[in-house]
């Protein structure tokens, strides 16, 4: 099977793409690294040519609503009209859990998200969009985001990471089967809360910077009730802990 990864360079695209070489598919990653620009649309005739599947991982560089949303729409047209004269069988996205109620109460990138989402549903073509918690390799970035001298103000409230290793190996399994037509959801096998995971991460870092629990703090620009990054109850769990993550990082 041919299987195209959009972002084949990024976090997950760079550990997917050997992974589905691995299990006897041909992959080919996709990205502006390799020539290939899903927002242009330059490269993409010749990267789908042939392919059975598209594995979207990419993300918009932009994180406000607007570039963000500009990203998704244009890339996710393209690939839906590029993959359709190409014959793709398959579209698979990679989104976030909590996208659709962060989207309507907060905006932001989470509506971007939601776009990217919904164009994907309401286009006719067969597709499975695949809803992760948040990756461990991002809690340096949250906190890097909310740094303040010495200070990391982050929420409290509950997530459930899950591995970058664990995100690919599970989209192998859904890029080699049939389409679900459906969102499904994966995460972390834990819950804590956010602040005291980012407070782990940096300690595990020898980081010396303090974290504080702040009921004002925003997550990609969004304020955030206690459980709503959480995954809903029957979703696939990894099982990759943060104490597994962290000694191997």
């Amino acid at each position: 099977m041919k299987i195209v990864v959009i972002g084949g360079t990024g976090l997950i695209g760079a550990k997917l793409v050997p992974l589905l070489t691995a299990a006897g598919h041909q992959a080919v990653a996709a990205a502006r690294a390799t020539g290939v620009n899903s927002y242009t649309g330059e490269g993409l005739a010749e990267a789908l040519e042939s392919a059975d599947t598209i594995v979207d991982v990419s993300n918009s560089s932009y994180l406000d609503e607007a570039g963000a949303l500009d990203f998704f729409e244009a890339s996710t047209l393209n690939l839906l009209t590029y993959g359709a004269a190409a014959g793709v069988k398959h579209h698979v996205a990679l989104s976030v859990v909590g996208t659709e109620r962060l989207a309507s109460t907060e905006g932001g990138y989470f509506r971007a998200k939601f776009a990217q989402e919904k164009l994907i549903r309401e286009s006719g073509h067969a597709y499975t969009i695949v809803h992760s918690t948040q990756f461990f390799e991002f809690l340096k970035n949250i906190a890097d985001a909310a740094t303040s001298g010495n200070l990391v103000r982050v929420s409290s409230a509950f997530v459930q990471p899950i591995a970058a290793d664990d995100v690919a190996s599970a989209l192998v399994g859904f890029a080699s089967a049939e389409p679900l037509n459906r969102v499904t959801e994966i995460g972390g096998p834990d819950q804590a809360r956010l602040d005291d995971l980012v407070r782990s991460a940096l300690l595990a870092r020898d980081d010396p910077r303090q974290v504080a629990a702040d009921p004002l703090a925003t997550y990609f620009g969004n304020h955030l009730e206690e459980r709503e990054l959480l995954p809903a109850a029957g979703a696939a769990l990894s099982t990759t802990t943060f104490a597994d993550w962290a000694a191997r990082a």
